[in-house]
Parts: structure tokens; C-alpha cells; sequence
């Protein structure tokens, strides 16, 4: 039997996935999140072999979820499931050490097959997004990422700096360096693209 806890904040697509899986005859939905936080306990607490999880939820995202689970003593492997078709993203995932990453719009045996074949070890990736993945690099270095999201979030270029424990002027160079790299015309446009990208 595989053991499942799910991690997804939309209580309707919550429900209906934990509907879908309880109908296989090999998979058991152990428990369920609606935040990031919250799919992190529950991880700890029931120790299921596979957690799904979206990407975009409250507090902490499903990307963080994969890298701080991977730490456990007895560590579940993480499935992806999102609407978000982006290369950024699935890179980040891989980075996170995710087993699986598939899109929420795929046929609903596909999931249970993904789930089947990762407790067996293997690595499943959606097949059209994996393609477009590796014909893009993601060009921000962490530090550019970071004072871009801290920018996404409204804080001015002195209240990054301290932040982060840099000089204005040197938050300047990070947010110069992103625009320059993205192509961008402003921080405004660079925040746009390295979100549509999933960079971000």
C-alpha cells in the first residue's frame, strides 16, 4: 500500500484528489495540508512514502516543502502536482530533489501511475514541459532572486538592503543585474518575465 499525504490549499481540489486516490486499491491518503507549514508536520508526523504537493501555497511554497522534507531521518519522496507549466519551476523542483512533476490538467490516471511508478524509484517528469525546460537556463544567481522577490513584495531598495545586510547600492547592482540579464526595461518588467518564467 502506498501511504500519500497531499498538500494543496483549495479545499474543493483538496477533496477531490483525496477522492480520486482513495478509489485505487494500492493507495491510501494518510492525511492532508493546507499550507506549506502544515504539510511539513504532517510529513514528520505520519511519515508517508509520498507527499503531493502544489507548488503556490500559503507561507512556505511547495519547492521549499521538497528541500526542507528531504532532510528528515526518514525522508518521503515529493510529488509536484501544479498548474504551473513553467521551465523556472521545474528546475527549481529538481533542484529540491522532487520525484515527480506533473500538471494538475492531465488525465486522473496519470497521477496514480506517477505515484505507482515513483514508489518504485523512478523519476517522472510531464513529458511536453521537460522538453521545454532544457531549452531555457534560468540566468538569476540566488542573491538576484532574492532581492527581486523582496521587490515583488514592496519593500524599497533601503529595506531589502537591511534585510539582507546590504547597502542600498549594492541592492541596486542585484536589481541592474536581473533587469540586464532578463532583457528587461525596468525592476517592474524584470519581476514580470522572471515570474512567467517560474524563476522566481
Amino acid at each position: 500500500m502506498i501511504r500519500v499525504l497531499l498538500a494543496e490549499d483549495q479545499a474543493m481540489m483538496r477533496g477531490a484528489l483525496v477522492a480520486l486516490l482513495s478509489l485505487e486499491p494500492d493507495i491510501t491518503v494518510v492525511g492532508n495540508a493546507a499550507d506549506g507549514e502544515s504539510a511539513i508536520r504532517e510529513a514528520r508526523r505520519l511519515e508517508p512514502d509520498i507527499l503531493i504537493s502544489d507548488i503556490e501555497m500559503p507561507g512556505v511554497s511547495g519547492l521549499e516543502v521538497a528541500q526542507r522534507v528531504r532532510r528528515f531521518d526518514k525522508p518521503c519522496k515529493v510529488v509536484i502536482l501544479t498548474t504551473f507549466a513553467r521551465p523556472g519551476y521545474l528546475r527549481r523542483a529538481l533542484d529540491a530533489g522532487v520525484a515527480a512533476y506533473l500538471m494538475k490538467d492531465a488525465p486522473a490516471e496519470q497521477l496514480s501511475a506517477a505515484l505507482r511508478r515513483v514508489q518504485l524509484g523512478e523519476r517522472v517528469i510531464d513529458p511536453q514541459l521537460a522538453v521545454d525546460a532544457w531549452g531555457e537556463a534560468d540566468p538569476l544567481s540566488d542573491r538576484e532572486r532574492q532581492v527581486l522577490r523582496m521587490t515583488h513584495a514592496g519593500a524599497s531598495t533601503a529595506e531589502i538592503g537591511v534585510a539582507l545586510g546590504l547597502a542600498p547600492g549594492t541592492v541596486r547592482n542585484y536589481l541592474s543585474e536581473s533587469i540586464g540579464k532578463l532583457g528587461a526595461a525596468n525592476r517592474l518588467e524584470a519581476l514580470r518575465i522572471a515570474r512567467q518564467k517560474g524563476w522566481l
